[in-house]
């Protein structure tokens, strides 16, 4: 899997931008950030929730922990496509993402429960643990947009992204079918995410404070789910069962002894596609 990177750990903060804000801002970033080696990509993805969606329900009420798992594919694929089965955790404003790549139908069956193929290796018993911990857990929604990544020139762990065009529905469940959907933004609105180690750089900030580019709080996954709900109530109904402690919570108790949550999801991995 060259080229990509399947453990990582950071800290993500979220701008809603204008047209006007987005086209000022890619000027300013001149000579401190460059368009990553894949320009332009068509992200896709498969939220996996209850039949209740307790996962999107439980996270848009801001808990200090929340997980979810989803597929993605980078731009539309074919039966023998490279996808990736992502775990994604945040824990006091960190996030923890841990993902292995399988051939999109073999992930896809295997996620749906129809086969019994399951991904290798440390990352995929953490993945089937989830599946086996979240009992019942299904297609919920296909998330899609188009992304452009920067990095850093100086510091290329620094990361910027732009999604434009974000897409959902809850039908047509398979990314084969390409990435049609709902819109979610509004015309020439744009989704900025800042992916960094630490504190925003203080050349950030300056910029973003003179170009009035605030910190927003949104959830591709959980602003479609408000929609659905806000047009068919019925999808609140009936009230969701509680949720098992988080996954990392249900570990046996020697391995929560020897590991703090940080440490689980900590490890040293050559650099690569992270956006």
């Amino acid at each position: 899997m060259s080229g990509f990177q399947d453990v990582f750990e950071r800290i993500e903060v979220k701008y809603l931008l204008s047209r006007e804000q987005y086209l000022e801002l890619r000027k300013r970033l001149e000579g401190y950030a460059e368009v990553d080696q894949y320009g332009l990509t068509n992200i896709l993805n498969i939220y996996y929730d209850t039949e209740d969606y307790s996962l999107v329900r439980s996270s848009l009420e801001k808990p200090v922990y929340k997980e979810k798992l989803r597929l993605r594919c980078y731009n539309r694929p074919g039966e023998d496509s490279l996808s990736f089965i992502e775990i994604k955790k945040k824990y006091k404003g960190v996030v923890y993402k841990r993902r292995t790549d399988m051939p999109y139908r073999i992930a896809k069956n295997y996620l749906d429960g129809r086969d019994a193929a399951k991904p290798l290796g440390q990352i995929g018993s953490e993945i089937e643990f989830f599946r086996t911990h979240y009992r019942g857990l299904a297609p919920a929604m296909v998330i899609s947009y188009d992304r452009i990544a920067m990095a850093g020139i100086e510091d290329p762990e620094l990361r910027i992204t732009f999604d434009t065009n974000i897409r959902w529905r809850t039908k047509d469940m398979d990314l084969t079918l390409g990435g049609q959907g709902r819109k979610l933004l509004e015309p020439g609105q744009v989704l900025m995410e800042l992916k960094i180690a630490g504190s925003v750089p203080l050349e950030l900030s300056r910029i973003f404070s003179e170009l009035k580019i605030y910190q927003t709080s949104f959830s591709k996954y959980g602003q479609g789910f408000t929609v659905l709900c806000r047009e068919d109530p019925r999808v609140l109904l009936p009230a969701p069962s509680p949720l098992p402690a988080p996954a990392c919570q249900a570990a046996p108790a020697a391995e929560r002894a020897r590991r703090s949550l940080r440490d689980l999801f900590r490890m040293t991995v050559p650099r690569g596609r992270t956006a």
